[in-house]
């Protein structure tokens, strides 16, 4: 009886409502984001500012909630002790398209100073792997990206 009482009240206290649960999400895909903006070391003025369009388009939340975000997920992101925590979340919620515009979205921000350094390129390509996407997809996504500029 003190074992099943004791199941039924870690239960309660791991239970996470489903605004919470996409809340975490949408950290995740910001968290992954913000990895490519810092990973040349520089902070570009043109990646700042297409941040909160990108987490807008990609998540479709208003640019208030990407603003809010991208302010919890700097501060988690300093806390982070691998890319596969943020992954593995978006693993399990993202459809294959979903997977994909982030994705698009990762090359946009790392094009967006004009030149793409070797640090980004090996952010988003782990990414891709941690995503279990095709490399046909990167290269595809890339390309898409490289258009848009």
């Amino acid at each position: 009886m003190i074992a099943k009482l004791k199941q039924f009240i870690q239960a309660r206290t791991h239970a996470v409502s489903p605004e919470d649960k996409a809340h975490q999400l949408s950290l995740a895909a910001a968290t992954l984001l913000l990895e490519v903006v810092y990973a040349d070391e520089t902070l570009n003025e043109s990646e700042v500012a297409l941040l909160p369009d990108m987490l807008k388009n990609t998540l479709h939340i208003s640019i208030e909630e990407a603003q809010d975000l991208i302010k919890e997920a700097t501060l988690i992101r300093g806390n982070a002790t691998s890319l596969f925590e943020f992954t593995a979340e978006i693993n399990q919620q993202f459809t294959l398209e979903e997977k994909q515009q982030l994705l698009l979205a990762m090359w946009r921000l790392a094009y967006a100073d004009g030149e793409l350094s070797r640090y980004e390129d090996q952010i988003i390509r782990r990414c891709a792997d941690l995503l279990y996407l095709k490399h046909s997809e990167l290269i595809q996504m890339r390309n898409i990206a490289m258009e848009q500029r």
